[in-house]
């Protein structure tokens, strides 16, 4: 990477040194982000999901708590992330039967100086990767995809609305 390339990313200093972003002099705003993702898999494992008949027990109820639990340790998982102080995680699953998959959205909420993008994304990976570990016995092949950032909104960026 040339320094003119690290210069227009936030953590590379202006010598392309990875660093954390100062943010000492931003204002504390309410900020929040939207995530989801989907986990594909067969019908019969959707089923044994919704039926409640998972070996290991309540399947979206202990990956809405890996979620949460993820969100809460993201600054612990990507480097460069500031540990923030979460005011609100929500996490939601869809259930599709049509296509056998799940989807998981999550809303991250603070008041601080920084943003809860990375916060909301993680939630989103950690529930569906709850999900798989808890059904990986009976269906090693799900997949997860479309892991994205739906929209954000606070700081000094304003709001962001995916297309």
């Amino acid at each position: 990477m040339s320094k003119s390339d690290a210069s227009t990313l936030t953590h590379f200093d202006k010598n392309g040194q990875a660093h954390m972003v100062d943010v000492g002099d931003k204002a504390h705003t309410k900020r929040t982000a939207t995530a989801s993702g989907n986990i594909y898999m067969q019908a019969a494992t959707l089923q044994t999901i919704m039926q409640g008949n998972a070996k290991k027990g309540d399947v979206l109820g202990i990956a809405r708590i890996a979620a949460i639990q993820g969100s809460k340790r993201t600054a612990d998982l990507i480097p460069l992330c500031h540990p923030i102080s979460l005011t609100k995680v929500a996490v939601h699953f869809d259930i599709n039967e049509h296509d056998s998959s799940i989807t998981c959205t999550t809303i991250c909420e603070t008041t601080g100086q920084t943003g809860v993008e990375m916060e909301a994304l993680t939630a989103v990976s950690v529930g569906l990767l709850t999900i798989y570990d808890m059904c990986k016995a009976i269906d090693r092949g799900m997949t997860m995809r479309d892991i994205k950032l739906l929209e954000k909104h606070g700081g000094k960026s304003g709001d962001w609305l995916a297309i």
